[in-house]
């Protein structure tokens, strides 16, 4: 591992230089793609020469215990020498996480679908109450959140709603939502107080550029069609809702909450691509099957991953088997600890692949 620290500490230099050229800077293609490529290895140079830091100081302990010292003076050496290794372990432990192979997504936004499921009105309900927690977390974490397309339910909710994420590393944190969340409660409009189960069904696809996907627009059909549902007059008198097909797949985006058939068209050409990237990052995931089946859930919409009781109180992640007893917290979009445990979990069955492998 320290070999292949000193040599990632020498590129890093390297692109210091790099980065400063001014023959570089004047190419802002090149330039960016160098300077993301200096910032994502900062954090692991930043820890690896904290870590040599200490392994001197160590030495230094080491050192000053071969010369004859007062005992008081002794004492205090081994007291240091011994909180440095402590230091030294845990830095070792950051620095394995560290060096483990990046998912290229992390840091982009996101676009998440949610879906109603099984229990018609109370499902949509529910997925209006999983926007609200989205939204919330975003919030919390300064990140803008843009609503792409909605339906909304009679009774509230929405049947269906897809709206963007942009935050540095939204991917990262959100990408483990995916999958099936069930709720248990009373719905409102059941009169005989019974607890009901629905599920509602959540997507969370990296925003993907042109450049990730090779889209053939000859391969695209473009329809516009008068929006419905509540959005204002302008909304509901034009034709500036648009459907894209992606005949190829048979992939159907429909974006009406823009006033701007323009923007609609925009909206859903995003989601689009970010469908269709994950097609082809799900071909690459099959290809290195054991990697995926390390992972802390497969992102799969048909995984059930959690689910929120309301009569009890509590969120119960499955993949983890974490209970949390503050329901109303978590719908208020306090999600670290969930995202956090999961993010832990998944990093140490990471690590116990690659000392397997």
């Amino acid at each position: 591992m320290l070999d292949k620290l000193a040599e990632i500490e020498i590129k890093y230099i390297d692109l210091s230089e790099q980065v400063n050229d001014p023959d570089i800077i004047a190419n802002q293609t090149e330039w960016r793609k160098l300077m993301k490529e200096y910032s994502d290895l900062t954090p692991i140079i930043e820890k690896y020469r904290q870590y040599k830091k200490i392994e001197q100081e160590i030495a230094d302990n080491l050192e000053l215990l071969n010369e004859k010292l007062e005992e008081d003076m002794r004492e205090l050496v081994k007291e240091e020498l011994a909180q440095n290794k402590q230091i030294l372990e845990g830095l070792k432990k950051e620095l394995t996480i560290l060096l483990l192979p990046k998912d290229p997504n992390d840091d982009k936004n996101v676009i998440v679908e949610i879906r109603g499921g099984a229990g018609g009105d109370e499902a949509a309900l529910f997925a209006g109450d999983l926007f609200r927690m989205y939204s919330r977390y975003a919030e919390r974490r300064r990140w803008k959140t843009e609503i792409m397309n909605s339906n909304e339910s009679d009774l509230g909710g929405f049947k269906e709603i897809s709206f963007m994420i942009q935050g540095q590393g939204a991917y990262s944190r959100l990408k483990y939502e995916s999958g099936v969340h069930r709720v248990q409660r009373i719905p409102s409009t059941e009169s005989g107080g019974r607890i009901h189960t629905s599920t509602v069904t959540v997507a969370v696809l990296p925003e993907a550029e042109e450049v990730d996907v090779n889209l053939n627009m000859n391969d695209v059909r473009i329809d516009v069609f008068r929006s419905s549902g509540n959005g204002g007059q302008c909304v509901n008198t034009t034709d500036s809702a648009v459907r894209v097909t992606h005949i190829p797949t048979g992939i159907v985006v429909s974006c009406q909450n823009e006033k701007s058939q323009i923007k609609n068209k925009a909206q859903a050409l995003k989601v689009l691509y970010a469908r269709l990237y994950e097609i082809e990052q799900a071909k690459h995931d099959a290809e290195i099957s054991a990697d995926r089946r390390s992972q802390v859930g497969t992102g799969d919409r048909s995984e059930r991953i959690r689910t929120y009781n309301f009569p009890q109180g509590r969120v119960t992640d499955h993949r983890v088997s974490l209970t949390l007893h503050r329901l109303d917290g978590i719908l208020d979009g306090d999600l670290d600890e969930i995202m956090n445990t999961l993010i832990t979990t998944d990093q140490a069955k990471k690590l116990q692949t690659n000392l397997l492998s």
